[in-house]
C-alpha cells in the first residue's frame, strides 16, 4: 500500500507567554531533482510545519514563503563569513539585500550567522562575533532587532568531558570566541544555537552508548545515566549533551541563555559499517524527538523547560557527498513522498494523519533463530493468535523461514493487542516497523488482511522475564525442527531444538 501522508506539526504553547515551543525542519537543497520553492512551500503546508531554517537567502525560496506565516531562520554561508566580519559596511548590505527584501512579507525571526564555524572553519573563528555584531547592528539600524534574533549554529563537539553532564566544559581554546559570544547572547535575548546528534554520540561511542538510549525508547531505571554531582537521571542522550551545554556555559558565569537545537535527526540508510541507520531507527528517532519536544518535557537540569529543535532535514539529499548516511536524512523524497511515516499520535495538539495505524511488528532480521522460534511458539499458542495462514499450502507458508512466519505472528498479535506498548518486544527478538510487510498472497493483519483470525481470550506477550513452554509442529527451520497440533480449529504451536 502507499506511504501514509505525514502532517507534521502544529505549534503549542511554551512556559513562556511570548514564545512557543517548536519543532521545525532544515531545508537542505543539495538534490538532482531539488523541488521548486513552490512546490517547497505546498509540501510545508500540506504537512503544517510551520517553522524552517534555510542554509542561504535565496531569493526565490524567501519570496514563495511570503505571506505564509511560516517562520523562517536564514543562514549567512561560510564563504561570506569573511566578508561580512570584516565590513560593518557589508553586513548592512547584506541585511538590506536579504533581510528587508522580504520582511514583513516574509516572517524571517532568526539568522544563523555561519554554521559549526569553530570546528568546520576555525580559521574563521576570529571574525565570527565581529560579524555577528555587525549583522544585529544592521538590524538595529533598521529597526529589526526586536523581532529578528541573530546566533550561530555550534557542533556539540565543543563541549568537552560532557558526561556526567556537570563536568561539561566549552574547549578552552574557543574561549575568546565563546565568552564575547555568549555576552552578545545574553545583551539580545538571543539563545545558544546547538546541532545534537545522539546517533554520530551512539556511532562513536564504541558501544558504550546503549542504542535505545540514543533513540529515546524507554528504559528501565537502572539503565539510566545518573549524573553523581547532581543525582539527575537521564534517559537519553539528547538531554544529555543539551545540559551538558547548559553547564558548559555556567561554567563560564552564563546561566540565563536558552538552548534551541538547530539541528537533530538520524539516518535512515546507511552501509554496512552502519547498520543502524535504518528507516525504522530513524522513525523511532524522530517520533520521540516531536513527542518529547512538544510535550514541554525539558531536560533533567531544567524541567518543563521545552528545547525547540529543527530535524535535519526536509529532503533526502543525493548530491552530498560522503558515506551513504549523508544522503539519507531526510524526512521526505524529492517528490513529496514520506521516506517514513512519523507515528504523533498521542502527542498532545501534533497532528499526524496515523489515524489508520498503519505500523508492523516483525521479527529482527538478525535475531537468535531459537530466541525467535520460542517466541513464534508463543504466538501461536498462549498469545492465541492463528497461526494457520502459516501451514503448508496457506497464503503465509512462503518463505518457509523462522523470520518470515514469526513476522506474521508478532504483527497479529500486535495488532490483537491494539498495539499497546510493550506488546511487540517479544523478549527483544521484534520490531515495529513502517514498511508492510506483506507479500502475495499473504497479507499481514496490520495492513487491515483476512489472513488472521484470533482465539477467544487475551494473554500478554512475553517479557524479558517470562519463560516459554512448546507443545507439537510440522516444520523444518535448519536445525529446528516444529511441528503443530490442530485440536478442534486450534493450533499448538512448540519447538524442539535440535
Amino acid at each position: 500500500m502507499g506511504l501514509l501522508i505525514l502532517v507534521l506539526v502544529l505549534l503549542v504553547s511554551a512556559s513562556s507567554a511570548d514564545e512557543d515551543v517548536f519543532v521545525g525542519v532544515n531545508i537542505g537543497t543539495q538534490l538532482s531533482d531539488m523541488p521548486s520553492p513552490t512546490q517547497v512551500v505546498a509540501l510545508l503546508k500540506a504537512q503544517q510545519i510551520h517553522h524552517v531554517r534555510l542554509y542561504d537567502t535565496d531569493r526565490a525560496m524567501l519570496l514563495a514563503l511570503a505571506n505564509t506565516g511560516i517562520r523562517v531562520t536564514v543562514s549567512v554561508p561560510n564563504d561570506q563569513l569573511l566578508g561580512i566580519g570584516q565590513s560593518n559596511a557589508t553586513a548592512a548590505n547584506w541585511v538590506s539585500r536579504n533581510i528587508l527584501a522580504h520582511v514583513p512579507a516574509t516572517n524571517i525571526t532568526s539568522i544563523a550567522v555561519g554554521s559549526d564555524v569553530l570546528t568546520t572553519l576555525p580559521n574563521a573563528a576570529s571574525i565570527l562575533v565581529s560579524a555577528i555584531n555587525f549583522i544585529q547592528s544592521a538590524l538595529v539600524a533598521s529597526g529589526l532587532d526586536s523581532q529578528i534574533k541573530v546566533s550561530t549554529p555550534h557542533s556539540s563537539s565543543i563541549i568537552l568531558d560532557s558526561f556526567p553532564p556537570s563536568h561539561a566544559f566549552f574547549n578552552r581554546s574557543w574561549d575568546p570566541v565563546m565568552v564575547p559570544l555568549l555576552k552578545f547572547l545574553q545583551s539580545t535575548g538571543s539563545f545558544l544555537m546547538l546541532n545534537v546528534y545522539p546517533y554520530n554520540n551512539y556511532m562513536q561511542s564504541n558501544g558504550e552508548i546503549a542504542l535505545d538510549y540514543a533513540l529515546f525508547r524507554p528504559l528501565p531505571p537502572n539503565k539510566e545515566a545518573v549524573d553523581l554531582n547532581t543525582l539527575l537521571h537521564y534517559t537519553n542522550v539528547f538531554d544529555a549533551i543539551v545540559d551538558a551545554a547548559y553547564f558548559a556555559m555556567s561554567s563560564l558565569n552564563f546561566t540565563n541563555i536558552p538552548v534551541i537545537v538547530t539541528e537533530s535527526g538520524w539516518p535512515s540508510k546507511g552501509d554496512s559499517s552502519e547498520p543502524d541507520a535504518t528507516l525504522d531507527n530513524a522513525n523511532t528517532y524522530n517520533s520521540n524527538l516531536i513527542r518529547h519536544v512538544l510535550n514541554n518535557t525539558g531536560t533533567p537540569k531544567h524541567p518543563g523547560i521545552a528545547i525547540s529543535t529543527y530535524i535535519y532535514e526536509l529532503y533526502n539529499e543525493d548530491l552530498r557527498s560522503g558515506p551513504i548516511t549523508e544522503k539519507n536524512w531526510g524526512l521526505f523524497n524529492a517528490n513529496g513522498v514520506p521516506v517514513y511515516s512519523l507515528h504523533l499520535t498521542g502527542s498532545g495538539t501534533v497532528l499526524a494523519n496515523d489515524t489508520t495505524n498503519r505500523t508492523y511488528c516483525v521479527a529482527r532480521e538478525h535475531a537468535d533463530r531459537k530466541l525467535l522460534q520460542a517466541a513464534l511458539d508463543w504466538a501461536c499458542g498462549p498469545g492465541k493468535v492463528d497461526c494457520s495462514p502459516l501451514l503448508q499450502g496457506q497464503p503465509c507458508y512462503e518463505p518457509d523461514t523462522v523470520v518470515a512466519h514469526a513476522s506474521y505472528a508478532f504483527d497479529a498479535y500486535y495488532h490483537r493487542m491494539a498495539m499497546a506498548d510493550g506488546t511487540c518486544n517479544f523478549n527483544g527478538v521484534a520490531t515495529i516497523t513502517t514498511t508492510n510487510p506483506s507479500h502475495r498472497p499473504c497479507i499481514f493483519p496490520g495492513s487491515g488482511g483476512r489472513n488472521e483470525t484470533f482465539i477467544n481470550g487475551t494473554s500478554l506477550a512475553p517479557s524479558s522475564n517470562s519463560t516459554v513452554s512448546g507443545c507439537h509442529s510440522q516444520y523444518f527451520y535448519g536445525d529446528i525442527f516444529i511441528r503443530s497440533l490442530v485440536v478442534g480449529g486450534v493450533i499448538l504451536w512448540g519447538a524442539a531444538f535440535l
